[in-house]
């Protein structure tokens, strides 16, 4: 089957742009269609045959129909259209090669949030306006590179016919270079990595590379959500889920925090799931100036200067044992968490600014109240420290029971 770059805009204000994209795939060898996702009135007038995919044909894609989307109300439409595209794409992914969308505010957050939806190596591209702002709620777990258009994107000019010459020429590259894919490969598996947990993950993903493709996540709030896309995707086929520092940004307001459904996935899937403590001993903000007041006097050690982290009292020790439990609670596959008594992370041993038996022992209590154990959902304690080789082993064995 003959597959496509799909080239995505809002063609109302845009199609210049979106013609000279795909004249700039078709120079580099590659075929595409230009699929317009206008939600304006002038959606429907718009009868050209440059467009290949017209808004209307996609709109109906919306569950509730196209109305929906032509809905005259501008954030209302924007949303629905990504619906509407969102269901096309996951239609017609077979069709896909790679996907390219151009857009401002508006345009980016419509396209990116259903490039999203797409598979994770699929290549992605937007060139966009918002490019050189935070452009984590446009990417969220997903692999989509962003490219910053510039100028303005109203019209072709000098410096907008380059930088979307090479936004094709990207594509082009990653479509026509793109590797083979391995149909021998090893089962992946999904681990969970902070900096202050690095030497336990490594001692890991060494011992296990031999039977398995470790993917390791950056626990940073979206590197959660890509490993959960993964886990829902069927490539992932187990997870040691040791750092879950994420859950404490989420509940204390720092920086990195994931998306409440973190952990939803293991009991919808319930793919063979092994957690622990790493890095509940802190939260993470910016630099000194981004913390909140209300924390003003709490413990904090400066990791460089973008980077701040605040230690976690026991009373949110235990309310992290607690929202973990309750999690886990609606997992009835094989489920494991590993308390290490000995430290959460780097800085919570003996010596280390964030050391606190205390703090480790109400999370531990707070767990303990709240996961109802089974014979696959169990609770397994240990005294050594997370980066300790004892507790690698201890993990390596557990680990083989769950599978």
């Amino acid at each position: 089957m003959t597959q496509f770059v799909y080239v995505i805009g809002t063609a109302d204000t845009k199609l210049e742009e979106l013609i000279w994209l795909k004249s700039c795939l078709h120079a580099a060898g590659v075929d595409s269609y230009i699929i317009d996702v206008s939600t304006g009135n002038a959606a429907e007038l718009i009868e050209n045959k440059n467009i290949d995919i017209p808004s209307a044909q996609v709109a109906e894609y919306h569950p509730e129909g196209a109305s929906t989307v032509f809905c005259h109300e501008r954030g209302r439409a924007i949303t629905a259209m990504s619906v509407a595209l969102t269901h096309f794409l996951s239609g017609t992914a077979e069709d896909i090669s790679a996907l390219i969308g151009i857009g401002g505010s508006g345009g980016t957050a419509l396209i990116t949030a259903a490039m999203q939806s797409m598979p994770i190596g699929m290549p992605k591209l937007m060139v966009s306006t918002m490019a050189s702002g935070n452009v984590a709620d446009y990417v969220g777990g997903a692999d989509i590179a962003m490219l910053y258009s510039v100028t303005d994107l109203n019209g072709l000019n000098y410096l907008s016919r380059t930088i979307l010459a090479n936004a094709a020429n990207m594509i082009a590259g990653a479509v026509n270079h793109g590797m083979v894919p391995d149909s021998t490969r090893k089962p992946l598996l999904g681990l969970t990595m902070f900096g202050v947990t690095t030497p336990c993950i490594n001692q890991l993903v060494n011992l296990l590379k031999k039977q398995f493709d470790p993917l390791v996540f950056h626990a940073t709030g979206n590197g959660g959500t890509s490993m959960e896309s993964l886990i829902d995707s069927g490539e992932i086929m187990a997870v040691l889920d040791i750092t879950l520092t994420e859950i404490a940004d989420l509940l204390f307001g720092g920086v990195l925090a994931c998306k409440e459904t973190r952990l939803d996935c293991i009991a919808r899937t319930r793919k063979p799931w092994l957690g622990s403590a790493g890095a509940l001993d802190m939260v993470n903000f910016g630099g000194p100036d981004s913390i909140p007041e209300r924390y003003a006097q709490r413990l904090f050690v400066e990791h460089n200067a973008q980077v701040t982290l605040m230690r976690t009292t026991p009373e949110e020790n235990y309310q992290l044992g607690v929202w973990i439990g309750n999690k886990l609670n609606h997992c009835n596959g094989p489920v494991s968490f590993i308390i290490p008594e000995g430290g959460f992370s780097a800085l919570d041993a003996p010596g280390q600014p964030f050391f606190s038996p205390h703090a480790r022992q109400a999370f531990a209590q707070g767990l303990e109240s709240t996961m109802v154990q089974t014979a696959h959902r169990r609770i397994i304690k240990t005294p050594h420290h997370i980066n300790s080789p004892e507790f690698t082993s201890l993990v390596l064995n557990e680990f083989k029971k769950i599978l």
